[in-house]
């Protein structure tokens, strides 16, 4: 995804103040070749050739165990924080990648899909944090630093489950999303393409954004009543006060439709926006405008993909007003740039670096512009690497990966059939840099010893690694009246997830329609220990189980430091529901990566 921003260029490439979304991903046009049908396409649906990216917590640490939904399928975030999915349905016009992680806000980015061609994320959660409490029946105020307000009126709040008034005290939870923030790209939602109230398919030029959930002491999901409003006062960032337009469209925005959707406006009153809304989610200042489709191929002199690498592209008579997109694994990007201008693309191999290891301008039309395959010559801090990978029968391993990581910045490539790898990585200024390198197995599960390396300029011939030494298998066995049901990662799903008491995991079967799911106590858990099973839910049927007496305990076989397992066993009698009241034996026993 391109992201539009007006703000300094600074030591990184994330450092751009990412202000319009020229859409770059791995996309594809939302119109027809000439750039003119603007109109929303939900319907047509193509297949991603492999849908990946790394997705990391607010201080960049990797997330494992997230919950990603891409199309029909659910997957996890692994101990490096990496998901993907290949081969998969989407629709063509908004694809979308969601993630869930529990204390987060919903993390949604949309790319338009093109048919065999793949795309690549790097996503930021955002963390909740509430800002205010007030009583439904009174109403209240709502407030953050710098000018942020949210006036609640009375009596206006709405049980979402109930449909019924809410009358107790209300939680908010907020976060401001800065149009000059360096993050910009990988925090907020979607593609910053939305759909205006004509029903046409725009370009936005954002001044900010809010997530904002509204709960009760309960947890309530709550919104405001129908008919009802509540006020916003939104600060304009420093730098963009001056060009902030006296009245502005607001958006929010479509989960469902993975795309911005204009509701209402804003009037700049000083240093703000003020404006009403009828709900909310994530809420969006922009101003709109025609796009055209952009696509391009970056390799390096060696004819291997640049992957993962930034694209900027801005325009020439502003070259701080760009966004950014990212190469997928075989090098493509595609998306929405402005229509009619003359622009400066710019690729940075790492998003932690300024330097820029290629350019060239761009005069756009009404037509959408394929530059086709773009060859970056050698050098300009581009290092490649090739090794090879055996497993623990020192035999190739031909399903499996080589995870590379600088610091903050990690990627990962593919192992060919005879267990080789080589691909281009690129460093900082030209400079070495110290990298771990971590070989996986999938087919055994088994996981090397990480190995810290130097990585120069130009090619790097990486030590012989041995993906043997530490089991990757996470599984959950079950067996329920004499009948197994066992889940395994892949092509199974397993999520784990914790709070300040308790440890749960839910698991599917593809295509992952209903899950199961289970929790235990976490109070001295340990290697040894034996904590209570506090639920138990079986799938297809949805069944909750009940624990007979007396209560059924989980033995705790091993716990690892973060990132390393967690496993064990149980086994109970349990009651189903009634009318029935049936009787299930169960057994179990599982291992699964912790992140808690």
């Amino acid at each position: 995804m391109l992201h539009r921003c007006p703000a300094k260029f600074l030591v990184r490439l994330l450092s751009l103040s990412l202000l319009v979304a020229f859409v770059f991903s791995s996309c594809k046009k939302n119109s027809d070749s000439d750039g003119t049908d603007t109109r929303p396409d939900f319907n047509t649906k193509v297949t991603a050739s492999m849908v990946s990216g790394f997705v990391t917590d607010e201080n960049d640490a990797p997330v494992l165990n997230a919950a990603v939904v891409i199309g029909s399928k659910i997957i996890a975030t692994d101990q490096f924080g990496y998901f993907e999915a290949g081969n998969i349905e989407v629709v063509k016009t908004a694809a979308t990648v969601t993630v869930n992680k529990t204390g987060y806000f919903k993390a949604i980015k949309t790319f338009t899909a093109t048919e065999g061609k793949g795309a690549f994320f790097r996503i930021k959660l955002i963390p909740k944090k509430t800002i205010g409490l007030f009583n439904a029946a009174s109403g209240g105020t709502a407030i953050m630093p710098g000018g942020f307000v949210i006036k609640f009126p009375a009596a206006a709040i709405t049980d979402v489950t109930t449909n019924k008034p809410f009358t107790g005290d209300v939680m908010v939870t907020a976060a401001i999303i800065s149009a000059t923030d360096p993050d910009l790209n990988r925090i907020m939602p979607g593609d910053l393409r939305g759909v205006n109230s004509s029903n046409a398919m725009q370009l936005l030029t954002t001044y900010g954004m809010v997530a904002v959930e509204l709960n009760g002491a309960g947890g309530e999901f709550l919104q405001i009543t129908s008919g009802k409003k509540a006020s916003i006062n939104m600060p304009i960032p420093a730098s963009l006060q001056a060009t902030a337009p006296a009245t502005i469209p607001l958006w929010y925005f479509d989960e469902d439709k993975g795309l911005w959707m204009e509701e209402g406006s804003a009037t700049k009153s000083g240093t703000v926006y003020v404006g009403e809304v009828s709900h909310f989610s994530f809420w969006n200042w922009d101003v709109p405008g025609n796009y055209v489709q952009l696509s391009a191929t970056f390799l390096g002199s060696n004819n291997l993909p640049i992957q993962f690498a930034f694209v900027k592209v801005s325009v020439v008579s502003n070259p701080a007003n760009g966004g950014v997109g990212i190469t997928d694994t075989a090098g493509f990007v595609n998306g929405a740039v402005p229509a009619n201008a003359q622009l400066l693309l710019e690729v940075y191999g790492n998003f932690l670096c300024s330097n820029v290891i290629y350019s060239q301008t761009i005069n756009t039309t009404t037509a959408n512009v394929s530059l086709g395959t773009i060859t970056v010559p050698a050098g300009n801090s581009m290092a490649t690497i090739s090794g090879s990978v055996v497993n623990c029968l020192n035999a190739p391993v031909t399903n499996g990966h080589l995870i590379a990581q600088s610091g903050n910045y990690i990627t990962k490539f593919t192992l060919n059939s005879a267990g080789n790898y080589t691909g281009n990585l690129m460093l900082c200024n030209n400079t070495p840099s110290a990298f771990i390198f971590i070989a996986e197995d999938a087919a055994a599960q088994q996981q090397s010893t990480p190995l810290n390396y130097t990585i120069n300029p130009g090619n790097n011939n990486i030590p012989l690694l041995q993906a043997c030494g530490l089991s990757t298998q996470q599984f959950l066995n079950l067996t329920v009246n004499g009948i197994p049901d066992n889940y395994t990662i892949p092509p199974d799903t397993l999520i784990v997830y914790a709070d300040s008491s308790n440890i749960g995991m839910t698991f599917m079967h593809p295509p992952f329609a209903i899950p199961g799911s289970l929790s235990f106590t976490s109070a001295g858990i340990s290697a040894g220990s034996t904590q209570t099973l506090i639920t138990l839910q079986l799938p297809v049927p949805l069944i909750n189980l009940a624990a007979n007496n007396p209560p059924v305990s989980v033995n705790i076989t091993e716990y690892g430091s973060i990132g390393q397992f967690i496993s064990g066993n149980f086994t109970g009698v349990f009651i189903g529901p009634p009318p029935t009241n049936t009787v299930y034996n169960v057994s179990a026993n599982f291992r699964v990566r912790r992140r808690f």
